[in-house]
């Protein structure tokens, strides 16, 4: 069995590396003139790290990702709001080396680049995967009366730092009055930073000024990372999301992947988690049922309700994280955070990083 996937993303290639597993032929065919991931780091929840796990890649991911460390969110005084141990942590990498690792499980002939997809129908293959992101042509051409892509209302930047810093830094948040930063700790002592306010659409400026006047007298280390970020390494994106989903995932041979078919807002990190949880629930419906309608069929009901769940909390999380601006509102998410105990922000967490990826054996 043949399967093409449109899109050489995380997603894409972490759902060839699942095919493979399960006795699939693949075929990744990506637009761009070479595989890679443009972008700063990335946090592996527990949830996508028990779906690397079953893709025999979590180890390596763990090798040169994040140590266990504490985390927190933080106001932007650095008054401790939530406090988390380490224990079944956020492995943090730069999704340039995850996607790196993803790809080694590949052989080169799987990978296709400067290849550009404008039909489905064209493909010789049994199934196809829409694996080519939020403004995916695979979707729309699925789904041609379904709204775009919206803005979420929020701008964001992103750098990794220079220089390696304190084997002891957590991994944090820190909330301030429309406006957040988070930090996450490379393996390489490196640090993976970013930083989200509201703001109108359209911003391209990728100035680290910007940045400093927003969060750079924050408490600290915030002011010390950002002086240790090479200016010209600062990314800048509006924040957009799929609002409206697709009635399915799936319509015929092809099935929609990770942003292709739930593109979120990223206050919960779960953007690519959920994009590599999808992968791995597709090769194992497809090993696991007789058919390519049946395996879909499944893949569709199991991974629709749980895309929407998500996205739906992301939403929410933004909402009553940085998208509070009045300083009432903001004193009084404060003071409820810093009397939540521990257990009850966990079981929080929980709720979507406690999935359980199925296991991976070749078809019958």
């Amino acid at each position: 069995m043949r399967a093409a996937i449109v899109g050489g993303g995380l997603g894409g290639v972490a759902a060839a590396v699942a095919l493979r597993k399960v006795g699939w032929d693949v075929v990744v065919l990506e637009r761009a003139p070479e595989f890679g991931e443009v972008g700063a780091g990335i946090g592996m929840m527990p949830n996508a790290m028990r779906a690397l796990d079953a893709l025999g890649l979590a180890d390596q991911v763990r090798r040169i990702g994040t140590p266990k460390v504490a985390g927190g969110v933080r106001d932007l005084s650095g008054r401790s709001l939530v406090r988390v141990a380490a224990g079944e942590h956020v492995v943090a990498v730069h999704r340039a080396d995850l996607h790196r690792v993803l790809r080694s499980a590949l052989p080169e002939r799987c990978l296709v680049t400067d290849t550009e997809v404008t039909s489905t129908d064209d493909l010789d293959a049994d199934l196809v995967v829409g694996a080519d992101g939020i403004r995916s042509r695979v979707r729309e051409a699925l789904f041609p009366d379904l709204p775009r892509p919206v803005y979420a209302g929020a701008t964001a930047w992103r750098s990794v730092t220079a220089v390696p810093f304190a084997r002891e830094l957590e991994i944090g948040q820190t909330l301030g009055l429309g406006t957040e930063f988070g930090i996450l700790p490379l393996g390489d002592g490196r640090v993976y930073w970013y930083a989200a306010t509201l703001a109108p659409p359209g911003g391209t400026s990728t100035d680290l000024a910007e940045v400093r006047r927003l969060a750079g007298h924050w408490h600290h280390p915030i002011p010390a990372l950002l002086d240790a970020t090479p200016p010209d390494t600062v990314l800048r994106h509006d924040v957009h999301e799929l609002r409206t989903p697709p009635p399915s995932y799936v319509r015929g041979r092809v099935a929609l992947l990770g942003d292709a078919a739930h593109a979120m807002t990223p206050y919960l990190g779960q953007g690519a988690c959920t994009a590599i949880e999808d992968g791995v629930v597709l090769a194992s419906a497809l090993a696991r049922f007789g058919t390519v309608p049946e395996a879909l069929t499944h893949y569709d009901r199991e991974r629709r309700p749980r895309g929407r769940k998500v996205a739906r909390m992301s939403r929410l999380a933004g909402r009553f994280g940085h998208h509070l601006r009045h300083p009432l509102a903001v004193t009084a998410r404060n003071t409820v955070l810093r009397a939540l105990p521990t257990s009850a922000a966990v079981r929080g967490m929980s709720t979507f990083t406690a999935w359980r990826a199925p296991q991976l054996s070749p078809d019958r």
